[in-house]
């Protein structure tokens, strides 16, 4: 039996359009609010992302971002009053649920598309020259108000009224536990094996757990969090 999450979405976003920012090109600015979402296996029609290798693709289709998280970064003083949704680049936003109460694996229904929750958003360095602040992706990490993304097991149509519904719970890793246990500076074993196992991770995310298992050692942030004014 289905168990209600959000009763209506605050908001759903796309867009195509690409723009360079300090150098980079990216595709955050070009969100607009839609009433509607078609979405796809592999992709939302009319949405698309300046990075493929790194955004979109069949584990990241859709970005979901709490609404309230803005608030957060403003009291932060990492973001100012007049930005909001969509400046994270989010395709949904809503408001009344986080990534404590989002497992990695969920099979979630909204409106007519089923789809599962694959990762945490993994800050990198294009949110700083968005913000225009230095430490913005670190703080994104470091606090776990990333948001998650979802892959599409039944396409169909999004709606702005639709409900969130939680069908089925596939783990016990939410995706803030994920955030932390992946983003730890401390080597450990047993919290890569634990979530490399977990149900519906994003394959990308297995990958690279398995690589820091076989090297023994975790990889360099430096450049993802900092680009090219990398420390």
């Amino acid at each position: 039996m289905s168990t209600l999450l959000i009763n209506k979405l605050s908001g759903l976003y796309l867009g195509a359009e690409l723009e360079t920012i300090a150098g980079v090109i990216s595709g955050i600015n070009g969100k607009q609010s839609a009433q509607q979402l078609l979405v796809h296996s592999g992709h939302a029609e009319g949405d698309v992302q300046a990075d493929p290798k790194h955004h979109g693709g069949l584990d990241r289709v859709l970005h979901h971002f709490p609404r309230e998280h803005y608030g957060q970064y403003r009291r932060w003083d990492l973001i100012t009053q007049l930005e909001d949704a969509p400046t994270m680049g989010e395709n949904i936003s809503t408001v009344g649920l986080n990534e404590t109460q989002v497992n990695i694996g969920d099979i979630l229904q909204i409106g007519a598309v089923t789809v599962q929750v694959t990762q945490p958003r993994s800050p990198c360095f294009k949110l700083n020259l968005q913000f225009g602040h230095k430490e913005f992706a670190l703080a994104m990490q470091q606090s776990q108000l990333c948001g998650w993304f979802y892959r599409i097991l039944t396409p169909g149509v999004i709606y702005l009224n639709d409900k969130i519904e939680l069908v089925e719970r596939r783990t016990d890793i939410s995706v803030a536990e994920a955030m932390s246990l992946y983003f730890s500076p401390t080597f450990n074993v047993d919290a890569y094996e634990r979530l490399a196992s977990c149900e519906g991770l994003a394959q990308s995310w297995v990958n690279s757990l398995q690589r820091r298992l076989a090297l023994q050692t975790i990889e360099d942030w430096q450049m993802r969090l900092y680009g090219n004014n990398a420390k």
